[in-house]
C-alpha cells in the first residue's frame, strides 16, 4: 500500500536538505532505525513541511531558531545548508540568530553564529560588507 505522506516527505526531505544529505541519512536503514527514518520522513517532512500556510523559508528560520535553542549543532548546521537552499539570506539567517541571542540566552546566539558562520564559510556564501570597522566590534 503506498504511503503518500512518506512519499510526499521525502520529496520535500531532498528538496529542502538536498539528495546527498538524505541518501545519507537512508542508507544505513536497518531494523534499527528503519522505523525512525519513516517517521522523520512521514511526520516532520510528509505533514509539517508540506503544509502550504508557511513557506520552506519561513520554517527554515524558526528551525535555526528552534534547534540553536535546543543546542543541537549537527542538526543545526544541517539546517543552516537548507535555509540557503531555500533561498534565505544572510541577513535573514543573522536576524534570526539575533532573535536567538536574544531569547535563549547570548551563549546560545554566540554558538549559532559560530556554527552558521562555518557553514555559509563551507558553501561559499560570504556576507556583505556592512561597514563595521574590528574596533568598532
Amino acid at each position: 500500500m503506498p504511503n503518500v505522506k512518506y512519499d510526499e516527505g521525502l520529496q520535500a526531505r531532498r528538496r529542502v536538505l538536498g539528495d546527498e544529505y538524505v541518501d545519507r541519512a537512508l542508507t544505513g536503514l536497518d531494523s534499527f532505525n528503519a522505523e525512525f527514518q519513516q517517521l522523520v520522513t512521514e511526520y516532520c517532512w510528509g505533514q509539517v513541511w508540506t503544509r502550504p500556510t508557511l513557506s520552506d523559508r519561513q520554517r527554515s528560520l524558526i528551525n535555526l531558531a528552534m534547534i540553536s535553542a535546543l543546542n543541537r549543532s549537527h542538526e543545526f548546521k544541517v539546517h543552516v545548508r537548507g535555509a540557503i537552499r531555500n533561498g534565505c539570506t544572510v541577513e535573514e539567517i543573522r536576524d534570526t540568530l539575533m532573535q536567538v541571542a536574544i531569547y535563549c540566552g547570548i551563549p546560545a546566539g554566540v554558538e549559532a553564529f559560530r556554527l552558521a558562520r562555518e557553514v555559509l564559510d563551507a558553501e561559499g556564501v560570504t556576507p556583505d560588507s556592512i561597514g563595521v570597522e574590528a574596533e568598532d566590534v
